[in-house]
């Protein structure tokens, strides 16, 4: 006899509440480890203290014939183990760096890296070629002597061995840790195991990970934030945010109306109100300042769900600067506007970033595209557009190193392309005609909302040449060309530019991850942003995503001390608030704006750069090291102490 089992509907109910549960716990399973091996350098014998090294020659290597010190200058070759390397990953993932007795920091350049299959007894072995010359720029020569080196990997460093430099002998101290042997009974030895530290610990797993990630996603940890990820996995919790709605419906954007720029006017500004009193305070803060913009910024850093976005757009918005200092931005309403593009397209496309806000009013403002004229033209924004927002001052590898010619770096443009983008600006200016193409238009208010508008009796009708690189579209504009054609084709040409998939890349990096990424690292996001991996270029949700998943961004611990990046202000204050759940004290406020003048004196005010070139430069370097490390440029005496 066969038996049917009966289908309560209590069963039924508790099938259907499972369902989506076991659906979860399907999804919450696609984390990987994050860890990479840590790389180990060979020692040529068991006292595990000098390194093998030989020089650099063609055919197979003789481990044997290794002198104890190489010249300056010289190149020579290293050995390293350890290490799972991706696709085309090679030598531009590696650095290797040197230290003196008195703790100076050298880096060798790496010139290239090679499977070692000629003598070593074991898989993985790679023979590391570099150059005995320092390559950030440190002010001394590294002294004759031992120096202790060491090759650092996906933020990873290996074990610390010594390498004649013109000499042995000197005042360099061992590392005195024990380590194990690589090769027995053959001579050859390494200082370091080159485990990840094992699961026995106390915790959840891949916790240092997690909260690495969240420091690089959102404005900062905290527990319940790191709970989630736990349970789902960071790659469905970035699926979440890429689709998050923005900004939050309990934290619209600040919908103050346009004033006029006359902030005593009686009508159309603060005149209204008598001066002095709370009310024309409360109308100068809401509207001729970016109080409100600041309020809003900190509400959704400390509260806020679609943290990914608000933490991109934040990056964004120090690459395309536009800023309140001086009054350039004057009013709220016009800095909200600008924000909105950066917003909307964060996980957009650059090329539409571009577009849009090459006609922001507040950009047309604040880099004078919106009083450019063909009788009087203004170059700033032509300039900018290039050397901050694009393609950068040199030409660059698609790994974001410079190309040389003749040992120099090449430049991107000359002056002759600044005067030709110059003149494909003109003719725009401020939304101020009736009907719908200026529907926000307001009465004794400049329109900050609408873009600006064509006048084409005010637009450079000559010929142009454009940049003819390999491949360019619109290398040269008719003459007689509409103003609004010309823009969208220079906007295109600059755009495939090759120089804009490794520079913006590298500045989105920079912002995110760490202050000084690997030349694999750039070449690999900006691999992503030429081609998404279905055609389309400037995909900014997939370069997002890369830099975020790659793995020199992931791991639980990254030992290289030259990884990561220092906090900027901002990011130091909500960080260090959402870590201890600092929460306001009502919550009909639960950001006064406040939290600007604590990140003020740190060198930092939102929405208050003090020039285009936002509050620090991304090729600061942190003088008398050499290393590239942006947000240091604020770090002064007076912000320290601060």
């Amino acid at each position: 006899m066969v038996r049917t089992r009966s289908h309560s509907p209590m069963r039924i109910l508790t099938a259907l509440i499972a369902l989506p549960l076991l659906l979860l716990s399907a999804f919450a399973q696609v984390d990987t480890d994050p860890n990479s091996p840590t790389p180990i350098l060979l020692s040529l014998d068991k006292t595990f203290s000098r390194v093998m090294a030989v020089p650099a020659s063609p055919g197979a290597v003789n481990v044997k014939a290794s002198p104890d010190a190489f010249a300056p200058d010289s190149t020579i070759v290293l050995f390293v183990k350890n290490v799972t390397l991706m696709e085309d990953e090679g030598a531009d993932a590696f650095r290797v760096y040197a230290q003196d007795a008195k703790g100076k920091t050298y880096r060798f350049p790496v010139q290239d890296l090679q499977p070692e299959n000629t003598w070593s007894v074991e898989k993985g072995v790679y023979a590391l070629t570099i150059k005995l010359r320092d390559e950030i720029g440190f002010a001394e020569t590294p002294p004759f002597g031992d120096l202790l080196v060491s090759v650092s990997w996906r933020g990873l460093v290996s074990d610390r061995l010594r390498l004649g430099y013109g000499m042995t002998g000197g005042d360099v101290k061992d590392d005195t840790e024990p380590y194990s042997s690589l090769f027995a009974g053959s001579g050859l030895a390494s200082r370091n195991s080159g485990d990840v530290p094992s699961d026995n610990i106390v915790g959840y797993r891949w916790s240092g990970d997690r909260i690495r990630f969240l420091e690089q996603a959102t404005f900062g940890p905290n527990a319940s934030l790191d709970s989630r990820i736990r349970r789902i996995g960071i790659r469905v919790w970035l699926a979440e945010q890429l689709d998050a709605p923005y900004p939050m419906a309990t934290n619209p954007y600040p919908n103050f109306p346009l004033k006029s720029t006359d902030q005593n006017n009686a009508t159309a500004g603060c005149g209204m109100f008598t001066d002095g009193t709370l009310e024309q305070r409360v109308c100068d803060r809401d509207h001729y300042s970016m109080y409100p913009m600041q309020k809003w910024f900190f509400t959704d850093a400390f509260y806020g769900e679609p943290q990914l976005r608000h933490r991109v757009s934040w990056a964004l918005s120090q690459i395309w600067v536009i800023s309140g200092a001086n009054g350039d931005t004057q009013q709220s309403r016009w800095m909200k506007e600008y924000h909105k593009i950066l917003s909307d397209n964060a996980f957009g496309n650059y090329r539409t970033l571009m577009s849009q806000m090459t006609k922001n009013p507040g950009m047309g403002n604040y880099l004078s595209m919106a009083r450019s004229t063909k009788n009087n033209p203004n170059e700033n924004y032509a300039r900018e557009i290039l050397q901050l927002f694009t393609i950068g001052l040199f030409e660059l590898n698609t790994n974001g190193t410079l190309k040389l010619s003749g040992g120099q770096p090449i430049p991107t443009y000359d002056q002759d392309d600044v005067n030709a983008f110059t003149k494909v600006f003109t003719g725009f200016g401020f939304c101020e005609t009736t009907g719908p193409n200026c529907p926000n238009r307001a009465l004794g208010a400049p329109n900050y909302i609408d873009p600006l508008l064509l006048n084409q009796n005010n637009h450079d009708i000559t010929a142009k040449t454009l940049f003819n690189y390999t491949g360019a579209p619109n290398a040269t504009i008719p003459a007689g060309t509409n103003g609004n054609t010309e823009i969208e084709m220079a906007l295109d040409n600059i755009f495939r530019h090759p120089n804009v998939g490794p520079f913006v890349s590298k500045l989105l990096i920079q912002h995110l991850v760490t202050s000084d990424p690997t030349p694999a690292y750039v070449g690999r996001i900006a691999t992503v942003f030429n081609n998404n991996g279905f055609g389309v270029r400037g995909d900014m949700r997939a370069v997002v995503k890369a830099i975020l998943l790659d793995p020199e961004a992931r791991g639980d611990a990254k030992t290289d001390p030259n990884y990561g990046k220092l906090r900027e202000p901002v990011q130091l204050i909500t960080n260090v608030a959402r870590t201890f759940n600092v929460k306001a004290a009502t919550t009909a406020m639960p950001s006064d704006g406040i939290v600007a003048q604590l990140s003020s004196p740190l060198g930092q005010n939102p929405f208050n750069a003090p020039t285009v070139f936002n509050y620090y430069s991304p090729d600061y370097t942190v003088p008398g090291v050499g290393l590239l490390a942006p947000e240091f440029h604020i770090m002064t005496t007076s912000t320290s102490v601060a």
